[in-house]
C-alpha cells in the first residue's frame, strides 16, 4: 500500500462522474483493493490506525466535496453523483471508526503534568551535587576562622582542608565504583533512593561533626551518594522520557547542578558570618535529601529496566512485562487499558529479545569494551574526559583577579563574585535547554566547544600582551563559561546517558562517571603545581591546545541524537 495509488483511486472515482461513464465490476474490484489499503494495520498490540492513513482519509474527503460542488446536473450525471456519493459514505465510514484508535505514536502521547515528578525528583540527586560544591567554596572560610568556625581544632593544615574540600569527591569515585557491579541488579530507582539516604545521612554526620575525623568521615558519605546519583539520575530521567523531550530533560539536570551551586554560593554568603555557620552550610542538603527519597519512594520502576530484567532471565517475564506496562502509565499519565503503553512495551521487548538472541543473558564485565558498548564508551568517555581537562576549574580560579582588575569592586567580595557567575552560568544553561532538542546536541557542542577554545587562547593573550586590555579578560571569562555551559555542561551527560545499550547501559555509565571523577580529582591535585611552574598565560595555552583537540574529537566522533528513541540509537548509531 502506497498513498499514491490510494490518491489515485480517489482521482480515478472523481473522473468516472465527471465523464459520465458508470464504473465496471473490474473497477469495483480494483477499488474494493484500494479501499483495503485503508484498513487497520496489525500490531502485536492490537490494531491501530496510522495518522498519516487518516490524515489521507480527510484528503479524500475533500476531493470529493470539490468533485460534487462542480458535478452537472444532467441525468447521466446525477448517476456518477450517486456513486460519488456511495464512496463518500464509505471513506467517512473509515475515517470515523478510526476515531476510537489509539494514537499510533506513543512518544506523542503524554500527559505534561505526568512527567514533572519523574524528572524532578531524580534531578535533585544533581542540585545536592552541585549545592555541595557552592557550600563548600565558603564552608572552608568558616571553618578556618578563629572567631566563626565554632571549633577547637580550627588550625587545619593544608593536607586536612584538601581532605575535607576532597572528601566529597573520593567517596564520588568510591560511589561510581559500587554503582558498576550492582546497578543492573537494584535498578534505577533504588539507586536514587539509596543515594538520596546517603545523602541525607552524609549531610546529618558532616553538620554535628564533632571533630576532623568525623566530618572527613561525613564528606565521604556523602560523596558516595554523589556517585551513584550522577549514575542513577540520567539513567532513570533517559529511560522514562519520551524521545522527543528526553533532550531537555537530561539537560535539565544539569540545570539543577547549577542551581545547587548558586543555592550553595547563597547560602554560604547568608551564613558565612554566622559562629558554626559551616554546619548550617552543609546541614541544609538534609531536608533536600529527604525529598528525594520520598519522591523516588512514590514514582515506578523504569520500564526499561524491568523489561531488560525479564529479558535477561531474571524475573517473571509476564509479570515484569505488566509491571513495565503499568509503570510506563503511569509515567505517561495514560490510563489503564490505553493501547500506545501496550505498543511502546511490545517495541522495546521486541528490541530487547533481538539484542539478546544471540548472547549471553548477562553480559560479561568486560563486554562495554566490545563492539558497539566500545563505540559508545569512546564518545562519552571523551566527552566526560574533555570536560573536565579544558580548563574550568583553572578558569573559574582566575575569575576574581580579572574582574578586579577591570574595576569591578565585587570582585573583592569572593562570595558575591562566586553568584555572580553562578547566576551567569545558569542563564547560559538555560539557554542550551531550551536550544537542545530543536538544535541538536552536535550544533551545541561543537559551537560551544569553538567559544571555549577562542576564550581560552584569548585569556593567554591577555596575560602576556593585552594586559592594560582588562576588558578583554572580562569578556574572555564570560565567553568561556558561557560557552562550557552551552557545550561540555550539559551535553555530556545528555550523551551519557542515551549512547550506550541498554544491554551495558548501566555499567557504562558506571565507568563514565567514574572517568569524569577522576579525571576531575587529576586536574584538582594537578592544578597548583602547573600553576607555578608555567603562569596563567602557559597554563591557558595549555588548555587552549587541549580543547582544540578536544573540538576535534567531537566534529569526528559525536554523532546527532535527536529525536531519536534508545533503541534507535543503538541500531541506527551504534550498530552502523
Amino acid at each position: 500500500m502506497t498513498t499514491s495509488r490510494s490518491g489515485n483511486g480517489i482521482a480515478a472515482a472523481v473522473l468516472l462522474g465527471w465523464g459520465g461513464g458508470g464504473p465496471t465490476n473490474r473497477d469495483r474490484d480494483r477499488e474494493r483493493e484500494r479501499r483495503r489499503g485503508f484498513r487497520l494495520r496489525i500490531r502485536s498490540s492490537g490494531v491501530i490506525m496510522e495518522k498519516k492513513e487518516l490524515h489521507l482519509q480527510q484528503l479524500k474527503l475533500s476531493n470529493l466535496n470539490l468533485s460534487l460542488l462542480h458535478v452537472p446536473s444532467t441525468s447521466a450525471q446525477s448517476r456518477s453523483r450517486r456513486r460519488l456519493l456511495r464512496v463518500r459514505a464509505r471513506a467517512e465510514d473509515y475515517s470515523s471508526s478510526s476515531d476510537n484508535d489509539p494514537d499510533p505514536d506513543p512518544d506523542l502521547s503524554f500527559s505534561s503534568s505526568s512527567i514533572l515528578l519523574p524528572f524532578l525528583f531524580p534531578a535533585l540527586g544533581g542540585l545536592l551535587f552541585g549545592y555541595d560544591i557552592g557550600a563548600t567554596s565558603a564552608a572552608t572560610l568558616s571553618l578556618l576562622s578563629p572567631d566563626l568556625s565554632g571549633t577547637s581544632w580550627f588550625t587545619l593544615s593544608s593536607l586536612q582542608l584538601g581532605l575535607v574540600v576532597s572528601g566529597s569527591l573520593y567517596g564520588a569515585l568510591a560511589g561510581s565504583l559500587l554503582a558498576y557491579p550492582i546497578a543492573d541488579i537494584i535498578g534505577r530507582r533504588v539507586e536514587l533512593i539509596t543515594a538520596a539516604l546517603l545523602y541525607f545521612s552524609g549531610g546529618l554526620v558532616t553538620g554535628y561533626a564533632p571533630d576532623l575525623l568525623i566530618l572527613i568521615i561525613g564528606r565521604l558519605i556523602y560523596g558516595i551518594g554523589i556517585g551513584i546519583a550522577m549514575h542513577g539520575a540520567p539513567l532513570y530521567i533517559a529511560e522514562t522520557s519520551p524521545s522527543q523531550i528526553r533532550g531537555t530533560l537530561i539537560s535539565l539536570k544539569e540545570l539543577f547542578i547549577v542551581l545547587g551551586i548558586l543555592l550553595g554560593y547563597l547560602v554560604g554568603s547568608l551564613q558565612i558570618n554566622a559562629v558554626g555557620g559551616w554546619r548550617y552550610m552543609y546541614g541544609m542538603s538534609v531536608p533536600m535529601a529527604a525529598i528525594m527519597a520520598i519522591g523516588m519512594l512514590f514514582l515506578p520502576c523504569s520500564p526499561r529496566w524491568l523489561l531488560l530484567r525479564a529479558v535477561q532471565g531474571k524475573a517473571p517475564m509476564e509479570e515484569y512485562k505488566q509491571m513495565a506496562l503499568d509503570a510506563l502509565r503511569k509515567l505517561r499519565g495514560r490510563p489503564a487499558g490505553d493501547w500506545a503503553s501496550e505498543k511502546e512495551v511490545e517495541d522495546t521487548l521486541v528490541s530487547l529479545k533481538a539484542a539478546y538472541s544471540d548472547q549471553e543473558p548477562e553480559g560479561s564485565i568486560w563486554e562495554v569494551f566490545e563492539g558497539p558498548s566500545l563505540k559508545a564508551f569512546i564518545i562519552s568517555g571523551g566527552l566526560v574526559l574533555f570536560q573536565q581537562i579544558t580548563g574550568q576549574p583553572s578558569v573559574l580560579y582566575y575569575a576574581a583577579s580579572i574582574l578586579q582588575s577591570a574595576g569591578y569592586s565585587a570582585a573583592s567580595d569572593a562570595a558575591r563574585v562566586s553568584v555572580v557567575i553562578g547566576l551567569f552560568k545558569l542563564v547560559m544553561t538555560g539557554i542550551a535547554v531550551v536550544k537542545v532538542d530543536s538544535l541538536g546536541r552536535r550544533p551545541l557542542l561543537i559551537g560551544g566547544v569553538g567559544g571555549i577554545v577562542f576564550s581560552l587562547f584569548l585569556l593567554a593573550a591577555y596575560y602576556k600582551i593585552l594586559s592594560s586590555f582588562p576588558l578583554v579578560a572580562v569578556g574572555a571569562l564570560l565567553l568561556y563559561v558561557g560557552s562550557y555551559q552551552i557545550s561540555f555542561g550539559p551535553i555530556s551527560w545528555l550523551m551519557v546517558s542515551e549512547i550506550f545499550p541498554l544491554r551495558t547501559r548501566g555499567r557504562g555509565i558506571s565507568l563514565a562517571v567514574l572517568l569524569n571523577f577522576g579525571s576531575n580529582a587529576l586536574v584538582t591535585f594537578a592544578f597548583s603545581p602547573l600553576t607555578e611552574m608555567l603562569g596563567p598565560d602557559n597554563i591557558f595555552i595549555l588548555f587552549g591546545a587541549i580543547a582544540l583537540v578536544s573540538l576535534i574529537f567531537v566534529f569526528l566522533n559525536v554523532p546527532e541524537t535527536k529525536g531519536l528513541s534508545l533503541e534507535e540509537i543503538e541500531s541506527k548509531i551504534l550498530k552502523s
